[in-house]
């Protein structure tokens, strides 16, 4: 997935919107404007989706917005295969901010690609808002990723032919939104960027470029809201100032927040700090640990 995002700095503009549908953290899908390969009464979800799910077995009576069972996640092939997930249980409850901290290689990011169904692991369960992964095909599974979780990287990974307010817009406009560039306007005044809405990336600070990610994520009003280093390319004072933002966003809507880090005061800000060791959650770091 890296790859293909690092792909849309040398896209033009008429390739834009399929670069974002292939790439783009908030885009629905590659095919979500194309007609679904499964009847629309047999999909695990549509816009009334809740009335379709079954609940799944991890959920009790007020279901966690993040429920993970027993996930083992591999990557590459053959000598060079490395197993980075390693027996992961955790559950998230809703309106919780935990934090991931770790040493380089521990797993952080991975998890978090998980929880956002931008990884499917090897074997386990994963479960979000009520959705078990396991039952969407990929089409399904980007659909639902693109309504219900936002995503922030390190990385901007803004269309630099694109404005702040197309990019915003774009993922609202793949969903059918009527109404994407009112919407994406609203999102850019509520991270201070209403003066810069025809502004490109080049012509944004690092800082803007970041709040601009942000608004993109927020649009669709996700549940969850997942960032993966969010400040690692910005300067301390600008990056305190895009943590604040991200933290004032997670208290106003409610969202689940899951803050990927290597800043353990930052992480301390969150209401839980979970830790990561060769791939396993360290003992006693995530107190509402799934059951196996």
């Amino acid at each position: 997935m890296t790859g293909l995002l690092s792909d849309l700095a040398s896209l033009a503009p008429k390739n834009a919107a399929a670069a974002v549908k292939a790439a783009v953290n908030t885009s629905m899908c590659a095919n979500a404007d194309s007609r679904l390969s499964t009847a629309p009464a047999k999909v695990p979800y549509d816009r009334d989706m809740d009335s379709l799910i079954e609940t799944p077995s991890l959920a009790g009576n007020v279901p966690d917005t993040i429920a993970i069972s027993n996930v083992n996640l591999s990557l590459g092939s053959g000598a060079a295969r490395v197993h980075i997930l390693k027996d992961i249980s955790l559950r998230v409850g809703p309106g919780e901010a935990i934090g991931l901290i770790g040493p380089s290689g521990s797993g952080k990011s991975t998890l978090l690609m998980v929880m956002a169904g931008l990884e499917r692991p090897d074997g386990g369960e994963v479960v979000v808002n009520g959705t078990p992964f396991n039952a969407l095909d990929e089409d399904a599974l980007a659909r639902f990723r693109g309504r219900q979780v936002g995503i922030v990287f390190q990385s901007f990974h803004l269309i630099p032919t694109m404005t702040a307010l197309e990019n915003v817009a774009v993922p609202l406009e793949l969903a059918g939104n009527p109404d994407a560039a009112q919407r994406a306007a609203q999102e850019l005044t509520s991270v201070g960027l209403g003066d810069r809405l025809h502004h490109y990336p080049t012509q944004l600070s690092g800082g803007e470029q970041q709040r601009v990610a942000l608004a993109r994520a927020l649009a669709p009003d996700p549940a969850i809201l997942v960032a993966d280093e969010p400040t690692g390319n910005l300067d301390e004072a600008t990056g305190k100032q895009i943590v604040d933002l991200l933290f004032t966003k997670h208290a106003e809507r409610g969202m689940t927040l899951v803050l990927v880090t290597h800043d353990t005061s930052l992480a301390q800000r969150c209401d839980r700090v979970v830790r990561l060791r060769s791939g396993r959650i360290d003992t006693g770091t995530a107190n509402r640990v799934a059951a196996s």
